[in-house]
């Protein structure tokens, strides 16, 4: 009964800011949805489903592509680009646009050499595309993004028999007909599951959409909230971005669901690759070396030299503390996320209950929840509770504490852990069923309580699956933007905000070590993927 109610309190406090954005949304104090719908609402929608379809279409191109050349033909360079092509992972899509916009700006490198070899002097003499722009944005999102599309595919084509393969080939099907007849239909489901991640990241994005001036449904939060002073307002803006969401996490279990295709019980035959010749092989690596020269190498080549070219940055005031506070806040968020996931998959499994059983696939909610939706529902409930506790002990003692919840980085903690408890859930619960249930068994007959057998049973055997859980939510509460940016108490920095705001002012020389930093960090999350190679698979580490 304990653990059984432990694991409802669990759900309840993960779905609570989801709730709150409904009430908030259903109740406002001002309602200006009418002014919304007749102003800006059909620009914000539009633009985010231009953002959204554009990057996933361009993701899914790009990512499977790339995974169909590695895993069907030989070429110079496979073996390193299979690896390389995961390291977009590492950089957040909103340093991919400071890099873009820098490089190919103006006063960027590329039209400075342009000017210089065809004797242009102003932007009149010739036309260069505009970077901060819609386009633009879905190029960098795609480019960040494909990785998901890249490892999902991949795995599915290693999956399947080579036999399918052999049989077209000696059927006289071309190697565009083998894609096309043979290797998509088989890849579909998890190019659809790819891009419905990547289409989900795309409208939880701020960081690109703010930087290159996109007015998207999650900057209307940001101007709703902060420049109209309107919370009701944004949580209804709110509500749009989740029904959004909420499509896509379907359509993506719709087609996945729809498309299920079967090896047979023998062992499957390996796919041979084929060995391409010398100019094909030479533009099949050239083609996977673009979506990771443009969501690695560019953004990692041009912060890198900002921070040789501005080594002052590294000493700049602030940056150890941002450092101290972005540690502090991902490291607490990833033992309380795990904890929490671990008291919910262990109590839900030990329960007879459905109660349990029916929450613990919906607590994944809050991972397809843009940052920016999950700050509107925990800020305003949360700063009513922080002001009526401040009210409280000055009743009591006489004394003001001040704002305990939302005047530290507890709210913080909350909203990542609200927002990556997924990745701890999915983490967890495939630990546990890895485990042979004799094991538990034998331990309760020997007198162990259920705690004991958590303790003594479990927790030895599940040690490499929480401590790379703890490393993926850290890893990502160091990148999370929106949702820092909306819940820090006033002057309190994290890497990521720091980034965001000096790259705002155009300071690349101070984002830029802030920013090497997070991406340093990503790239320990990539070489962990790699390493225990999780077949690219990351709805693995949410899926109930």
């Amino acid at each position: 009964m304990g653990w059984s109610l432990a694991a409802v309190m669990v759900a309840a406090l993960v779905l609570m800011p989801v709730m709150a954005v409904v009430w908030i949304a259903a109740n406002p104090t001002d309602n200006i949805w009418p002014h919304l719908l007749s102003t800006v609402m059909p620009r914000y929608f539009g633009n985010t489903v231009i953002l959204a379809v554009g990057t996933g279409a361009l993701a899914a191109a790009m990512g499977t592509g790339s995974a169909w050349l590695v895993s069907m033909y030989d070429f110079p360079g496979r073996r390193w680009l299979q690896w390389l092509l995961l390291l977009p992972l590492a950089v957040p899509a909103y340093i991919g646009a400071y890099a873009l916009a820098d490089f190919l700006d103006y006063s960027g490198p590329v039209q400075i050499a342009l000017r210089g070899w065809f004797g242009w002097e102003t932007a009149r003499d010739y036309w260069f595309p505009r970077i901060r722009s819609l386009e633009a944005a879905i190029v960098v999102l795609a480019s960040a993004l494909a990785p998901y599309v890249y490892l999902l595919t991949r795995a599915a084509l290693h999956e399947q028999s080579g036999s399918a393969y052999e049989v077209a080939r000696a059927l006289g099907t071309g190697p565009w007909g083998l894609f096309r007849r043979v290797g998509l239909p088989l890849a579909r489901p998890a190019i659809v599951a790819g891009s419905a991640i990547a289409m989900m990241e795309a409208v939880a994005d701020y960081g690109v959409v703010s930087y290159f001036g996109v007015q998207t449904l999650n900057t209307g939060i940001f101007t709703t909230w902060l420049e109209r002073r309107n919370a009701g307002g944004a949580a209804q803006i709110a509500c749009v971005i989740l029904l959004i969401v909420v499509i896509l996490a379907l359509w993506e279990r719709f087609g996945r669901r729809n498309a299920r295709y079967h090896q047979s019980a023998r062992q499957p035959r390996p796919i041979q690759r084929q060995r391409l010749s010398w100019v094909a092989g030479l533009g099949a690596m050239l083609a996977c070396i673009l979506p990771f020269a443009m969501g690695f190498l560019l953004p990692v080549g041009v912060i890198l030299s900002y921070a040789v070219a501005y080594p002052e940055g590294w000493v700049s005031p602030g940056l150890g503390k941002a450092a101290w506070h972005t540690v502090s806040l991902g490291a607490m968020a990833a033992l309380l996320t795990v904890g929490m996931a671990l008291i919910m998959v262990y109590g839900t499994r030990l329960s007879g209950r459905a109660l349990p059983r029916l929450l613990q696939p919906v607590t994944t909610v809050g991972y397809a929840a843009p940052g920016a939706v999950l700050a509107v529902g925990i800020l305003i409930p949360l700063a009513a509770l922080d002001h009526r506790l401040a009210d409280a002990w000055l009743a009591l003692t006489g004394t003001d504490p001040g704002l305990m919840l939302t005047g530290t980085g507890a709210a913080i903690v909350f909203a990542y852990t609200v927002r990556f408890f997924a990745i701890g859930q999915g983490a967890i619960d495939g630990a546990f069923t890895r485990v042979s249930p004799s094991l538990p068994m034998a331990a309760r007959s020997l007198g162990r309580d259920n705690a004991g057998v958590l303790r003594d049973v479990f927790l030895p055997l599940m040690r490499g699956s929480v401590g790379a859980a703890l490393l993926l939510v850290f890893v990502d509460c160091v990148k999370e933007l929106p949702a820092t940016l909306l819940l820090r108490p006033f002057n309190y920095e994290t890497l990521a905000t720091r980034t965001h705001e000096r790259a705002s002012l155009e300071d690349l020389g101070n984002a830029a070590p802030a920013a090497l930093v997070v991406m340093a960090v990503g790239i320990l999350a990539v070489a962990l993927l790699a390493r225990t190679n999780l077949g690219g698979r990351k709805d693995d580490l949410r899926k109930p």
